[in-house]
């Protein structure tokens, strides 16, 4: 079944046809159940109700025309089964026609019936908590969804309304759900009304129920609680209407099921209760076991029920006891009283013999007789005593909860709520069953009484035209009870009568054996004694009040003197008892104005959600509800008589319409107000109203009332504004006078000054430029006379030089021809060389790179290893060869050219001596002999060399052909490594995903725990807040109690509170606690102990939460450390064989840093020596090593480059592991095969010792090069103007040459003088600048030694040789400013003040808005600063407490100010930032100045009164929510549901809405607002634009007259405007209520919000969050009022709530505020009207549904579906097939139950530290603070 079904309120239709009447198809208009033989119900597809046996009505729709005198329908069914529905031949009615779509669930619910029709859906439902409950608060009856708490609304209006007892009777069927109704009723009223002291009396009377439910209920076969007993509550009010107590009254409890109980069923719920907590260790000398285990507890068979635990409904239990007053030792009486029952029951009688078992003694008047009894009889008598002590605990019990709830306030009031048991009819009707039937047979007769019989004797005895309804009345059957000679006059004769009465008489009579009443009464155990007290002053069980249950009926000795009072008294039975209290209760019920809720049994089987109409209708039909609805269609339910209504209506009356006669006067005065006369009627004595009409007039008289309070406030306003203007006025013009006196003499004194100066600073200014004058003259004529001499000689001096200089340029040039050629001769060949060299060294280069290489991955194939060591090897025995080779070369290539060199020598020789040979001629012969030798020796070595050559190709090519080999190796091993680095890099970034997912979920999980954990804490804090204003409150009303004032009128501030109290660290507290313990003393006799109790309680609570919470985060912080440890052990196996790699890299990174040392070392030592000779110059030995450093550097950086990073990412991933290795569940397969690693920190230590060098050599490199860099700039700069210069001078000499001597003479010398004068010009800047620099500081040196002078006492002589220029006038000396510390300075007295000024009395609307946003904060630091200079404890302490405690009290006096709350709320965190930012802890420094960090407090530590200022921010955060949702709560609905923000969506109205306006939209849906917004921008524009302020006073004027003017000629044009009512609209400007606000109206409040926060300094996190939970609320507000109003719930509502949820996103983002998470808390919102506009029919649509809808639970989109009402045609209402889908897809989401989302909740609350960078030093205290006696420091 659907949730809707839970309530319903009975809707009285118009008149209808009789035939129809007792039969009243569900869901069918009174128009739509006629029949519908005329023309336009014969079409095919029309909707019908047909009968049905199962069903009682099924639906159909027409497949086929209808014609005139057609038998048969062809009708389908829902299901699709096609039906021929036959007419009845003699009549040829048609079937009821349905009502279509667009009006079902619109007729059958109402606001003016009576009865509330309440469904039990045998499952918890979420629609009963706190927040269904504030929602249906203040509510009219029809304004939302039927509920309990409807009715209980209605009964506490009425109540409040008419000043008359209410009444609400619960009836229905066992196993209706009567005792849940009335028990939420009463929970309505505790919560809506509360108390009127602290005494929490609604807890109280909540805390009956379970109390009462424990011992009168019990499970039966049709109900797991049913009440065994009936009780009416009497819940009292105060003249205010708060609950002041109740009053318990109870009736016929079934005492058989203490001893009996069927199959199936269970005795009552408290022998349970005990026997599941009988392993408690105060319960276990009461030696109770299972249930199974006794006698009384056993013969159901079922001890147990389904989802309830009876050891926790013991706890609830005994907590209910405790706090009604029943102590610890009453408490464990009543358990031992009950534990004896059980055992009792487990007594066993044997027989003695035939006829006796025992001994029983049996008194007369004269003598006692002993008379053995059977063992049948025994066993009654034992089960008899049970029942006794039972009901006697009973009833104690009862008397005692009443006491508890008596209050000794005079009651002005009561509610009562009835609770009584239900027809029962079983195979076997016992006594029981008997009276519970005439008990409800009698609240029949009086609900017919009420509505029926009473209702129309009224009409009739007032003579209103009335028609008779019949109706079943069931006096006879009553007569038959309880009229003379009935059954119980039967019963009290002891007759037998023909009816299942076997037992009857027993029951009837109540008898107990009288010797086990006085072994009962001789108990030692005072509370059984206590039992039986009035047995000794009653001998009946009618001696106390008829309110209670059936009493025993005893046989006691008779007293003499009153023997006929006794015997009289022995007549009244338990029927005559019960019959007295029922007549009482219907005394009662009739002297209140009765409200009636029907309990209904959907099915006989307590199947959750399961309805059988048949049941149902049967239960409709007997309690009168079908009647019910024809008398309240066709009657009125309101009436008042004509004094009533004259008194009440008085002021809708002119005098004019007073007459003598009131009768007449009300006439009159009805006629004028309700037009229509159908709406009322005129009895004899009394004027009876139709239904809504009441209200109607109470508006109109609402609204009178406003319009007169109004013009009540005008008037006074008027006056006192007046009367201030005047004050205002006088004060002015006093302020005036004095102030236009002062400016005038300060004018007069600042001109004679000004001319005065102008004097002086004209004879200064010309004595100083007429010696500046004279000066310059001189030094030019001077000048002038030197430099035409030496530019003279200069000329001479270059025409000669000029002259030698050609020569000598021409014999130069020609030998430097010569030597250039020569130079680059030799300069191409060794640049040949060296290109040879550098490309051998570049080859050999790359080998050793390659070689390098294959080292580094040696690791990877030690096969290969050995054969490159073996290459290697080889490669080094080659070039060790090469290099013998290479040097024998050499060496022959020397001795060769120095052969060739001898031999040439020795040719010329020869050829020399070839002269002489031709003169010798004997000597050829020899000569050509020693010829041939050398020419042998020369082929020889030519021959070797040759060979040599040979050899050296040869093993070139061998080499060539190796190194081809080794880079073939080394490319497959790039390769091989290229596949493993690739390898890495992919496991490496799956183990990086998984890890950043694994650490994205840990993270989110913390988050929330940590949000879940600050949101408990703050929670905690607000009730500890809560308590402690309760106990001031508390502690307040003591000392007024103690402390009488005298007669007479006595004035109390209003910022009076006791809230120095709130803050431990006061030190004055103690003081103060002493000083009011005396008046604690004297007042603790009327302190309620009860309060004190619970407070002491609840503090207890929260310290052992918060143990519990510590000791909780303790236990997982230690095993998280264990966990964490060994994960780390194990990781450390696993990674220790990945490890050994790292470590080869890190010893070999190691050497490569000592090399790296090793350089950096020669750096230092050459820069050194550079420095102690000279700066570094290029070609220098320090720049030379410097370069060279810098290129092996470069070269050894770049070879490493790539190892390190590689080195680098593997270390990070390895320490991410090492911090997250909980989150893996499995090793990495590429680090099986890798070796064991001994310390994991190596490598970490290598590669961060690594990474500092590297940094510091690389810093050090940048800033050798860039100062290398400057310098080359520098130089080129230098060398561009020399350049420059020198062409310059090119250009002139080239000019000069051309022209004639003289001319080129004059120029010259021209020139000369040009370049002269400007490095003249130069240098007297220079000068001047120098000039300047000296005379000020010879200004700052005559100060100093001023200053000296006065501090040494005495002046200081001056030098010899000490000259003074000119004389210093004092007047012209700049004197420099203070430096501030940035601290204020104030006196102990002084802090009150300080406090009053600063806090108390600064109004952010006034002056603060003007000041610099947190300055209120700035100056308290830098007060507390200044305390902390001079190291002044107590005044820190007391600064602070005072500070927090004013804070408090601005608070307390103006919370409901949200500026006032905003600017402390931003105050106090700025205050916050503050104590953090210069605390001194680098993680509050890192963005401080240097002066800031010297602002730093010095002496004391305040981390604990960071946390006090963070408890208060936050308790000032909560109560800014509260402001804001206090402000916004009005506007929600009627911005966000009611107005219709796009025109012409929702269409044509459906009927039957609940009277609510519609916000359909037409020309003149422009409000005054929007005038007023046009008004607004029209001054603003002309402002901007500088429009004269007399011109704006024109054109306001004209707009004005023109409003005026039109909404006068439309009013006496239009007749619908010209009324009473539009005349006060008019009056009043349209006075906004509920229903006027707009979109618009809360967008702007949340830019007021939005400003004002930003005005007061707010960080923006912070502000952050206020929106977030402004959205919040907006989206929860809406969404519940969305769950709760079927006239919302349609497509076109969803398109107007999407709109507007747009707007607010739009809002968001023209504030920068889409990542604050506001948009996200309107996403139920926004699925909800998602929901609405999405199709709902098909399979595809419900899965669409249920992924869209992921932010709603299944019970709000269940709800939301089950509400969905077609505006349109084209609309359908949802299948309950559909319903059942969507239900069955979500049964799997594990979700809150909750239907309501809680408007309460509100966020944890964060403040981000925000540093502040405004110098304290730079502060300026306003004069408008009144801050005088602070001085700054």
């Amino acid at each position: 079944m659907n949730q809707e079904l839970d309530f319903m309120f009975v809707k009285p239709t118009s008149s209808c046809d009789s035939s129809a009447r007792s039969h009243l198809p569900p869901s069918s208009s009174p128009r739509a159940n006629r029949h519908y033989g005329d023309a336009r119900m014969t079409l095919k597809y029309a909707r019908v109700w047909i009968p049905d046996v199962e069903e009682v009505w099924k639906s159909a729709e027409l497949t086929k025309d209808y014609r005139q005198g057609d038998g048969v329908l062809q009708l389908q069914l829902e299901d699709g089964k096609e039906l021929e529905y036959k007419l009845d031949s003699k009549t040829n009615n048609l079937p009821h026609l349905r009502n279509p779509d667009i009006l079902v669930g619109e007729n059958d619910l109402t606001a003016l019936s009576i009865v509330l029709v309440a469904i039990n859906p045998y499952e918890t439902l979420p629609i009963y908590g706190t927040d269904i409950i504030n929602a249906y608060s203040g509510q009219n009856m029809g304004d939302m969804d039927p509920h309990i708490f409807a009715v209980a609304e209605e009964a506490y209006k009425q109540m409040a309304r008419d000043e008359r007892n209410q009444s609400i009777i619960v009836s229905g069927e066992s196993g209706a759900g009567k005792t849940v109704s009335a028990k939420y009723a009463m929970r309505y009223f505790a919560t809506v009304s509360g108390s009127a002291s602290e005494a929490n009396v609604e807890e109280k009377v909540l805390a009956s129920n379970p109390i009462m439910e424990s011992i009168g209920n019990a499970k039966t076969t049709r109900n797991d609680n049913s009440s065994r007993f009936g009780k009416y509550i009497e819940i009292g009010f105060d003249k205010k209407y708060h609950i002041i107590g109740a009053n318990m009254r109870t009736y016929l409890l079934e005492k058989s099921r203490v001893v009996f109980q069927a199959d199936e069923e269970r005795n009552y719920h408290i022998f349970y209760q005990l026997c599941a907590s009988a392993h408690l260790p105060e319960l276990k000398a009461l030696k109770l076991g299972k249930a199974d285990g006794f006698h009384y507890t056993k013969q159901g068979r079922n001890p147990v029920i389904d989802g309830v635990d009876d050891a926790k409904e013991m706890s609830t239990t005994r907590n209910a006891f405790t706090l009604l007053g029943v102590n610890e030792s009453y408490q464990m009486g009543l358990f031992q009283i009950l534990a004896s029952i059980l055992h009792l029951g487990n007594v066993e009688v044997k027989d003695r013999d035939a006829d006796s078992s025992i001994i029983p003694k049996l008194k007369t008047a004269t003598e006692t007789y002993i008379k053995p009894i059977p063992k049948l009889q025994a066993i009654n008598a034992r089960d008899a005593l049970a029942k006794h002590i039972y009901a006697k605990l009973f009833n104690w019990i009862v008397d005692h909860v009443n006491k508890a709830l008596h209050s000794t306030v005079k009651q002005h009031s009561f509610i009562g709520v009835l609770d009584i048991y239900g027809f029962e009819t079983f195979e076997i009707n016992s006594f029981e069953q008997f009276c519970i039937n005439y008990a409800n047979e009698k609240l029949q007769q009086q609900f017919n009484m009420h509505v029926f019989k009473l209702e129309q004797e009224e009409y009739m005895k007032e003579q209103i035209p009335w028609t008779l309804i019949d109706f079943y009345d069931n006096q006879p059957c009553i007569n038959l009870i309880e009229a003379k000679m009935g059954i119980l006059d039967l019963l009290d004769e002891e007759c037998k009568v023909e009816y299942q009465c076997d037992g009857f008489l027993e029951k009837n009579k109540d008898t107990v054996n009288e010797e086990q009443i006085n072994v009962l009464k001789a108990s030692k155990f005072d509370l059984l004694v206590e039992l039986f007290q009035d047995e000794e002053k009653a001998t009946s069980p009618a001696g106390a009040a008829p309110a209670t249950g059936g009493r025993t009926r005893l046989s006691v000795k008779p007293d003499k003197n009153k023997a006929g009072q006794a015997s009289k008294e022995h007549k009244k039975t338990v029927g005559l008892q019960f019959r007295n209290s029922l007549q009482l209760l219907m005394e009662t019920l009739n002297a209140t104005t009765p409200h009636y809720v029907r309990c209904i049994k959907p099915n006989d089987y307590k199947y959750a959600f399961t309805f059988d109409p048949k049941r149902a209708v049967q239960q409709l039909r007997a309690c009168g509800v079908l009647e019910t609805i024809r008398i309240s269609a066709a009657g009125f339910p309101s009436r008042w008589t004509y004094q009533e209504f004259f008194s009440r209506y008085r002021v809708l009356m002119k005098q004019k319409d007073v007459l003598t006669d009131k009768k007449m006067t009300c006439k009159n005065v009805l006629e004028k107000l309700v037009q229509d006369p159908d709406k009322y009627q005129f009895g004899k004595t009394k004027i009876f109203f139709r239904a809504g009409q009441v209200a109607y007039l109470e508006k109109l008289r609402a609204d009178k009332l406003r319009a007169a309070c109004i013009r009540i406030q005008k008037t006074i306003r008027c006056w006192l504004a007046h009367k201030k203007y005047l004050r205002m006025k006088h004060a002015a013009t006093t302020i005036q006078r004095y102030v236009r006196g002062y400016q005038a003499r300060c004018l007069a004194k600042f001109l004679r000054r000004t001319r005065a100066a102008i004097i002086i600073q004209k004879y200064q200014r010309m004595y100083v430029q007429r010696k500046c004058y004279k000066r310059k003259q001189a030094a030019a004529l001077a000048m002038q006379c030197i430099l035409r001499a030496y530019m003279a000689r200069q000329l001479y001096k270059a025409l000669l030089r000029e002259h030698k200089a050609i020569l000598i340029q021409k014999m130069v040039r020609g030998w430097l021809a010569r030597q250039w050629y020569k130079r680059t001769i030799e300069a191409i060949v060794y640049l040949q060389c060296c290109v040879r060299r550098m490309r051998a060294k570049r080859e050999l280069k790359k080998l050793k790179i390659e070689a390098r290489s294959v080292e580094h991955f040696k690791k990877l194939n030690i096969g290969m290893e050995n054969k490159i060591m073996q290459l290697q090897r080889r490669i080094d025995d080659q070039n060790k060869e090469n290099r013998v080779l290479s040097e024998r070369l050499n060496t022959l290539e020397v001795s060769h050219a120095t052969e060739s060199e001898r031999l040439r020598v020795e040719l010329t020789r020869l050829r020399g001596a070839e002269e002489d040979a031709k003169n010798n001629a004997n000597k050829v012969t020899s000569l050509l002999e020693e010829l041939e030798r050398l020419r042998k020796d020369l082929q020889n070595t030519q021959k070797e060399k040759k060979a040599i050559e040979d050899w050296a190709q040869t093993y070139q090519d061998e080499m060539e052909q190796m190194i081809a080999e080794l880079k073939e190796q080394n490319h497959l091993l790039k390769n091989e490594k290229n596949d493993l680095n690739r390898l890495i890099q992919e496991q490496g970034q799956q183990w990086t995903e998984k890890m950043q997912r694994a650490l994205k979920e840990e993270t989110q999980q913390l988050e929330n725990d940590l949000n879940e954990e600050r949101s408990r804490y703050q929670n905690l804090l607000t009730e500890h807040l809560r308590l402690e204003e309760k106990y001031d409150d508390l502690k307040e009303e003591i000392t007024l109690a103690v402390n009488v004032p005298k007669p007479g009128h006595r004035r109390t501030d209003s910022t009076h509170s006791s809230n120095e109290s709130e803050c431990t660290y006061n030190s004055e507290f103690a003081e103060s606690e002493e000083g009011t313990r005396g008046g604690e003393d004297v007042s603790k006799s009327i302190l309620d102990m009860s309060l004190f109790l619970k407070l002491q309680k609840r503090v207890s609570e929260l310290e052992q939460e918060k143990q519990s919470l510590q000791n909780e985060l303790d236990r997982r912080e230690e095993q998280f450390q264990r966990a964490r440890a060994r994960d780390d052990e194990e990781h450390k196996k696993a990674r220790s064989a990945e490890l050994e790699y790292e470590s080869l890299k890190r010893q070999e990174l190691e050497s490569e840093n000592k090399k790296l040392k090793h350089h950096l070392n020669e750096m230092r030592q050459s820069l050194r020596g550079s420095a102690e000779a000279g700066s570094a110059a290029p070609g220098s030995p320090a720049y030379t090593v410097l370069l060279d450093q810098l290129n092996s550097s470069n070269e050894e950086l770049e070879v490493r480059k790539e190892e390190v990073l590689i080195l680098r990412s593997q270390l990070v991933s390895q320490k991410e592991a090492m911090q997250h290795k909980e989150t893996m569940t499995e090793p990495l397969p590429y680090i099986e095969d890798v070796q064991k690693l001994t310390d994991a920190k190596e490598i970490s230590q290598a590669y961060m010792g690594l990474k500092e060098t590297n940094r510091l050599l690389e810093s050090q490199l940048q800033a050798q090069r860039r100062s290398h860099e400057n310098e080359v700039e520098v130089l080129r700069g230098e060398l561009q103007s020399v350049k420059e210069e020198n062409n310059r001078q090119q250009q002139l000499l080239a000019q000069n040459l051309q022209l004639p001597p003289e001319a080129r003479i004059e120029a010259s010398l021209q020139h000369e003088i040009t370049r002269l004068t400007n490095e003249n010009l130069d240098l007297m800047e220079q000068l001047e600048k120098q000039d300047k620099t000296v005379r000020k500081l010879k200004k700052q040196l005559k100060v100093f030694a001023k200053k000296i002078n006065d501090l040494e006492g005495g002046q200081m002589d001056v030098s010899p040789g000490q000259t003074t220029d000119e004389p210093v006038h004092p007047v012209n000396i700049p004197r420099r400013e203070k430096d501030f510390q940035g601290m204020l300075e104030y006196k102990k007295e002084d802090e009150l003040k300080l406090v009053k000024n600063l806090i108390l009395e600064l109004k952010p609307r006034g002056v603060a808005v003007n000041l610099i946003p947190g300055l209120p904060a700035y100056i308290l630091f830098m007060c507390l600063r200044h305390a902390d200079y001079v190291n002044d404890d107590q005044k820190v302490r007391s600064l602070l407490t005072s500070v927090i405690n004013s804070i408090k009290k601005i608070l307390k006096k103006r919370g409901d100010d949200f500026e006032t709350v905003s600017f402390w709320l931003s105050n106090t965190c700025r205050f916050l930032h503050c104590l953090k930012q210069y605390s001194g802890d680098e993680q509050f420094m890192k963005h401080n100045t240097p002066k800031q960090n010297d602002h730093c407090l010095s002496n004391f530590d305040l981390a604990e009164y960071r946390q006090v200022l963070s408890d208060l921010a936050i308790q000032i955060y909560q109560q800014l929510i509260k402001c804001m949702e206090n402000i916004l709560q009005p506007m929600i609905v009627s911005g966000m549901l009611e107005h219709e923000t796009i025109q012409g969506v929702s269409g044509v109205k459906p009927t039957g809405l609940r009277k609510r306006t519609s916000s359909i939209a037409d020309e003149g849906t422009y409000t005054l607002d929007s005038i007023i917004r046009q008004l607004n921008s029209f001054h603003s524009i002309m402002c901007q634009h500088g429009t004269d302020p007399e011109l704006i006073k024109q054109v306001v004027k004209q707009q004005f007259y023109i409003i005026g003017a039109v909404t006068l000629n439309n009013l006496l044009l239009r007749k619908d405007m010209c009324s009473w009512s539009k005349g006060m609209q008019i009056r009043t400007s349209s006075i906004a209520d509920e229903g006027t606000y707009t979109l618009d109206s809360i967008i702007r409040q949340l830019n007021s919000f939005h400003s004002i926060m930003c005005q007061h300094g707010t960080a923006p996190e912070l502000i952050k969050q206020v929106v977030k939970q402004q959205f919040y609320i907006i989206g929860a507000v809406t969404l519940n009022n969305l769950l709760l109003r079927k006239d919302m719930c349609s497509w076109s509502k969803g398109m107007q709530i999407r709109y507007n949820v747009s707007q607010l996103e739009e809002w968001l983002r023209d504030k920068n505020l889409m990542t604050c998470g506001a948009k996200e808390t309107l996403e139920p919102l926004i699925q909800a009207a998602q929901l609405l506009q999405v199709k709902k029919k098909t399979d595809e649509d419900a899965e669409a549904i249920c992924s869209m809808c992921n932010s709603l639970s299944t019970a709000q989109i269940v709800k939301v579906l089950n509400l969905y009402t077609p505006v349109n045609a084209f609309e359908e209402r949802v299948s309950v097939l559909f319903i059942r889908t969507i239900q069955t897809r979500l049964r799997d989401r594990k979700e809150s139950p909750q239907l309501l989302m809680d408007t309460k909740l509100i966020y944890p609350v964060t403040f981000p530290f925000n540093p502040s960078s405004l110098a304290l030093e730079t502060i300026q205290i306003p004069g408008s603070l009144n801050l005088a006696f602070l001085t700054r420091v």
